[in-house]
């Protein structure tokens, strides 16, 4: 687990979000910390990826206060949309995206990324004949390659076959090891939780739960 408390990079006071009339959820509060995982937990409509949006800073919140100690280009954000060119093949995608970042990575650093996410022998079939985990991994190697600080993970899971969870789960574990703070939605609650530093579940429009994950009880929570 991570190893400090260090400065937080992510302040949630009080937060609230309406739709309309609709309250969605109030008075949520949470920290993340350099090389922590905080895993958002609760079951489906309890407003998860709302929320992570407005840590994001996609959204604003209706009240309450978000705080990001970073720049935009420092945090990365990976929600359902994968944000790839279909048209385009496995490392186009990834020279793209890094063109859009301001880097120049070579050949071999792209077939790099690729590899780590179990795509290298994709590297130039074009994306819009990937199945959904595929280019779910893509869009990993996407924000992979930008090195942010803090990372967004709405459901990286899905679509993914068990061994490219497990990849996934490394890849999570060994980001946090090397300082990247990760806010992370999982349905596997049961089993991501005992990866994760901290969990805040959500639950009856407000924070049912917000501690270490090691007290964390999952029953119901997905």
């Amino acid at each position: 687990m991570a190893d400090g408390p260090g400065k937080a990079l992510l302040t949630v006071k009080r937060a609230a979000k309406f739709f309309g009339n609709k309250l969605v959820f109030k008075e949520i509060s949470c920290e993340v910390r350099p090389g922590e995982i905080l895993l958002v937990a609760g079951p489906n409509g309890a407003g998860k990826s709302t929320l992570m949006r407005i840590m994001a800073g996609l959204s604003k919140p209706s009240a309450g206060e978000v705080r990001l100690e970073l720049e935009p280009e420092e945090t990365a954000y990976l929600g359902h949309a994968t944000f790839i060119y279909p048209g385009l093949t496995a490392l186009e995608n990834l020279r793209f995206w890094a063109s859009m970042y301001g880097l120049s990575p070579d050949a071999d650093e792209l077939m790099a990324l690729l590899k780590r996410v179990g795509l290298e022998r994709a590297a130039e079939e074009k994306a819009g004949s990937f199945s959904r985990g595929m280019a779910q991994r893509l869009n990993l190697a996407r924000i992979y390659q930008a090195e942010p600080r803090l990372i967004f993970l709405d459901e990286p899971g899905t679509g993914l076959d068990p061994a490219s969870l497990k990849r996934l789960r490394g890849e999570i574990t060994g980001l946090r090891d090397r300082g990247t703070a990760i806010v992370w939605i999982s349905h596997h609650v049961t089993e991501d939780a005992a990866l994760a530093d901290t969990v805040l579940a959500l639950g009856g429009r407000r924070v049912e739960y917000f501690g270490p994950a090691s007290g964390f009880t999952p029953e119901g929570a997905c």
